[in-house]
């Protein structure tokens, strides 16, 4: 018994030194991650068996120390107390442009020269100038496509979900996604204003905005979240606050949506009622609300689905796909999620995913439980979006008895 006792008390100290750890290294991850992002590329393009002239390799080591210096000043002079506009968009851009570089210059820079020693081509030298010369190519083509990917108005994407237990008065509702606009140092208020637009022209029964609205408080970035006043919807516009909204004075974004015409569902629901059938359409605080000490904000399930009847189909709004444990114990039909990005710059989405259970996309969750994730209609912090496009949604609900269109 004692033997037992023992073996017990062990493993449960285990997890929470295994937790403390990695704390620890999380909190050298800032200091690490500029490290490795320009040294590493440093050494493959300029001294891994290249020999340039010596002029070329200090300018070239110059220019990698001096965005390895300025990208983390620059980041903290505009996220943090300081909060300057031009100083985030300068460390920003620098932190997206070193994580393409850094990736492409080990992912397809290593393939690249193990592909001219197989082919035979020149002498070490050669290739390795060659790898160098592709590699920052390649760089400046994504980075020039990422740009414009994520400064475009995002495309509709549109897909029908079966709901089960729809109500055959409700099939064919409209229900349109935007999330993550993230207005930010970037001044995207005509950007915005053609967002709404896109989303008027889809007619829309329901509009949903999941959160993440903006980089800064609601006075300091109300002008480009104004259009959002213009949105268009025949039955409810809705909005839940995202983890962003509670780096930014959480309070004043719900304020805002509110006072623009949009019901925040703040740990509430509303009915949506069409042709003798109802939808509950529920909303939660951002996980992260009770964390950030602002009175009132949690997520609570519970609360919002409270009053509602158990027998009609729910549709919930959640800013984080993790939010998805929670709904599915509760039998919640549809889930609707951001967050994510879709990774936003390719291959980022992998370490998304020890986070989040989705990345993008339409999933299922316990016995009925459907997860919907938008990859997001704006873009956080680098302006640039690599092999994960942004998305405004269109879902067309389905009753079981209707069919579904071609």
């Amino acid at each position: 018994m004692a033997d037992t006792s023992n073996t017990r008390s062990a493993a449960g100290e285990a997890p929470g030194a295994s937790r403390s750890g990695l704390q620890r290294l999380m909190r050298y991850i800032p200091l690490i991650a500029p490290l490795l992002l320009w040294s590493v590329p440093c050494w493959i393009l300029l001294y891994a068996g290249q020999h340039w002239p010596l002029p070329v390799a200090v300018g070239g080591t110059a220019l990698f120390a001096l965005g390895l210096v300025a990208m983390p000043l620059a980041m903290v002079r505009g996220h943090g107390r300081r909060q300057q506009d031009w100083a985030a968009i300068v460390g920003d851009t620098l932190l997206g442009g070193a994580w393409v570089l850094f990736t492409w210059s080990v992912l397809f820079g290593v393939l690249l020269r193990l592909a001219l020693t197989a082919a035979g081509v020149g002498d070490g030298h050669d290739r390795a100038r060659i790898v160098t010369w592709a590699v920052l190519g390649l760089t400046a083509v994504l980075l020039g496509w990422g740009y414009f990917e994520a400064r475009r108005v995002p495309r509709v994407r549109r897909l029908e979900v079966r709901l089960p237990r729809l109500g055959s008065g409700l099939d064919g509702t409209r229900v349109v996604l935007i999330t993550d606009t993230h207005y930010g140092p970037l001044d995207r208020a005509r950007w915005s204003a053609r967002v709404c637009e896109t989303v008027n022209a889809l007619e829309a029964d329901l509009v949903c905005h999941t959160g993440d609205i903006a980089d800064g408080t609601a006075e300091r970035r109300r002008a480009q979240a104004a259009p959002l006043g213009t949105v268009r919807a025949t039955r409810a516009r809705v909005y839940v606050t995202g983890n962003h909204e509670y780096y930014s004075e959480a309070q004043g974004w719900v304020d805002l949506m509110d006072e623009l015409g949009w019901e925040p569902l703040r740990n509430r629901h509303l009915l949506l009622e069409r042709g003798g059938d109802t939808l509950v359409v529920a909303g939660v605080d951002d996980v992260t609300a009770e964390s950030s000490g602002l009175a009132g904000h949690r997520a609570h399930l519970a609360g919002a689905l409270q009053g509602a009847d158990p027998d009609l189909p729910v549709l919930l709004l959640a800013h984080q796909p993790k939010f998805i444990d929670r709904a599915a114990a509760h039998g919640i039909d549809l889930q609707l999620s951001g967050h994510t990005h879709g990774g936003q710059i390719w291959p980022f989405h992998h370490l998304v995913r020890l986070d989040q259970p989705s990345v993008a996309g339409l999933s299922h969750h316990g016995a009925r439980t459907l997860l919907y994730t938008s990859r997001g209609t704006g873009f956080w912090g680098p302006p640039f979006r690599v092999f994960a496009p942004s998305e405004i949604t269109l879902l067309v609900l389905r009753s079981p008895q209707q069919p579904t269109s071609p």
